[in-house]
């Protein structure tokens, strides 16, 4: 795949997560990528830690903020997007951390015409703790390492770790839209702007990603699955808010219900001084 890459990792107020993430991004074999942080309204030592890191990070870094108006994922992704130089956006949870193949694998996968879902392997709140104050590097740990940490009952499960071959049968599931995950995964940008990007109407936690899914495979751009290449390992953190989840829900429902492929808010909706081509849909 030739086209550079964009990672888009997401935060809101979680320094020591996201300096497990970056350190994690800027020890990647593959080296031809960007970073930007989309953060959703993180408080002033969020783009201190990120300035800190420009001078360290081998590859480019760059902070997109909103003002802190509640959780609103779908939107500051949305920023990301416009932002981004790449023609193909992986996108990653500020609390998970890549290990060295991560960027190299999602590079392998990549297809025209899918998108790809990966996984994680959940930290217990005792590993999470200690990696944070520690500054323990998961990500250097070795797959007979990390099984002895499941044992300890330190993660939920190692199976994601194993790398499986990348062949074709990672499609059978193409035009399915349940079970997938939004903590990572990837686009071809040019996807993403056919169908407005994330729909920003999605506010509060949860169904944003389904939503998005759902609107591609209508598309015509299908799935891929990227389970045991892409694992990332996600660091422990209280439940989130869910609040808005019923809101959510009915409005993927509607979705369902009819035949819509672009977000109702999305990309076309911010004013960035940003010009967005618009492919036509096939």
């Amino acid at each position: 795949m030739a086209d550079p890459i964009s990672v888009i990792v997401t935060t809101y107020n979680r320094e020591d997560a996201l300096e497990a993430v970056l350190r994690s991004l800027s020890r990647q074999s593959e080296r031809e990528f960007e970073i930007i942080v989309a953060d959703d309204g993180s408080r002033p030592a969020t783009a201190g830690l990120i300035e800190s890191w420009k001078s360290r990070m081998p590859v480019p870094l760059r902070h997109v903020w909103h003002e802190d108006r509640g959780f609103r994922l779908a939107e500051i992704r949305n920023r990301a997007i416009l932002a981004c130089t790449g023609g193909y956006c992986i996108f990653l949870d500020g609390d998970c951390i890549a290990r060295r193949d991560f960027i190299a694998a999602h590079r392998r996968l990549a297809e025209r015409r899918c998108f790809v879902t990966g996984n994680r392997v959940l930290l217990s709140q005792r590993l999470s703790k200690r990696i944070l104050s520690e500054k323990l590097e998961p990500e250097r740990w070795s797959l007979k390492r990390l099984i002895a940490t499941r044992w300890q009952g330190d993660i939920n499960r190692a199976a994601p770790l194993i790398r499986l071959p990348l062949g074709p049968g990672r499609k059978l599931a193409g035009a399915r839209w349940k079970g997938a995950r939004g903590s990572n995964m990837a686009f071809f940008r040019d996807d993403l702007i056919r169908v407005d990007g994330f729909d920003a109407a999605f506010t509060g936690w949860g169904r944003e990603d389904s939503d998005l899914f759902i609107r591609l495979i209508r598309s015509g751009i299908r799935r891929k699955d990227g389970r045991f290449a892409t694992g990332v390992l996600h660091l422990w953190h209280p439940e989130s808010e869910r609040t808005q989840l019923a809101q959510n829900e009915a409005k993927l429902d509607l979705l369902l219900r009819g035949a819509r492929v672009r977000a109702s808010h999305g990309l076309s909706a911010l004013s960035t001084g940003v010009e967005i081509a618009q492919p036509e849909l096939p």
